[in-house]
């Protein structure tokens, strides 16, 4: 019983190539534990999204480059190297409420229907209604808001331990 435990629990770390996207520079692969669809761009570029969160990337002018990923539901974590060669505008991720826009950062996106949250662990995101993109919040590390279907203002806090370890959790970290 201990041996099928040790398998089962080695096959759970696995990770398993599923598509090499050629024309956006980018290698899909599938994580176990937890279960996760990880996109890997040659410019430094990792999207991290939950198995069930629809994940679209955004390559506008098909040079391969992405400028953006398109998220529906669920949650996806964005690591984007500050060495990393994004477009002129930066890189956002485009969610039904919301955009965030980011450059040199390691930040999370958690889609529901009523709302998107967005927590940034490190640099700083930009984060606007989709359609009031000119009024828009910089989170930083340990900030986070919340952007619903109402017109409220967008309100910056710094997220509790347990919301950031219950978010941050979800992607293994």
């Amino acid at each position: 019983m201990r041996n099928l435990a040790r398998v089962v629990t080695a096959f759970a770390a696995v990770v398993v190539p599923v598509t090499v996207h050629a024309q956006t520079r980018c290698t899909e692969t599938t994580r176990f534990d937890p279960p996760l669809r990880i996109l890997r761009c040659t410019d430094g570029l990792t999207l991290e999204a939950e198995r069930a969160a629809t994940l679209r990337p955004v390559d506008r002018d098909g040079d391969g480059q992405l400028e953006g990923a398109e998220i529906g539901g669920s949650a996806v974590l964005v690591t984007l190297p500050t060495r990393s060669k994004t477009r002129r505008g930066g890189f956002q991720i485009l969610t039904p409420h919301a955009i965030a826009s980011v450059r040199g950062t390691i930040y999370a996106v958690d889609v529901t229907t009523a709302k998107t949250a967005v927590f940034v662990a490190r640099g700083r995101v930009a984060v606007a209604r989709r359609n009031t993109p000119a009024v828009f919040v910089t989170l930083g590390p340990g900030e986070g808001v919340d952007v619903g279907e109402d017109q409220a203002p967008l309100d910056v806090r710094r997220w509790p331990q347990e919301r950031v370890r219950s978010l941050l959790e979800r992607f293994g970290r």
